[in-house]
């Protein structure tokens, strides 16, 4: 009984203060595109940018970009990660199956996509919550592509605003550190 408790006791703890209790981005997760569990524990020992996206956004033309990183840093151990979200000009308002599409047809993704999060405020997921707590509100979303790229042993180690894109100079050379640590 006392060993019940404690487990419980343990579990709660953690449920309530995971962001304050998380030591790396693998204390994470989220459900993919198609609903599926997508744990970042399954990314470790890679590098991951993880990125809150739109559909109908200045900035998602950026997907080309994306891909273009995934295709050239997969090998090397880069994942790219791309979180849908509404919570920017609500450019994001399909349904799973609408943006898979969307992004599949329009811009050829084949990166992991999770479900749609809220990525800021309040109801942000844990994930984004961390991420604040981590690199301070001046390196949280302010729009749609917000990037934040993670070493292969699961710590936040830059963040980049949505005009830097995913090919720039300033972000490769950030991925080709994470990977080489």
């Amino acid at each position: 009984m006392k060993r019940t408790f404690t487990l419980l006791a343990a579990a709660l703890t953690l449920s309530i203060g995971a962001t304050a209790m998380a030591d790396s981005a693998y204390d994470y997760a989220f459900k993919t595109i198609d609903g599926k569990p997508m744990p970042m524990s399954a990314y470790k020992g890679k590098a991951v940018l993880v990125v809150n996206t739109a559909s109908f956004c200045g900035y998602t033309p950026q997907y080309t970009g994306l891909q273009s990183l995934w295709e050239d840093y997969k090998d090397k151990g880069l994942v790219v990660v791309g979180i849908p979200a509404n919570d920017f000009g609500k450019q994001e308002p399909g349904t799973a199956a609408e943006i898979k599409d969307f992004c599949e047809s329009k811009y050829d993704v084949s990166f992991p996509l999770a479900d749609k999060e809220v990525v800021k405020g309040d109801e942000a997921h844990p994930f984004y919550k961390w991420a604040a707590a981590k690199m301070g509100p001046e390196n949280t979303p302010k729009w749609n592509f917000h990037k934040y790229l993670i070493d292969a042993k699961g710590n936040l180690v830059a963040a980049f605003p949505s005009k830097v894109e995913p090919k720039s100079a300033e972000l490769v050379a950030a991925v080709d550190k994470a990977l080489a640590k």
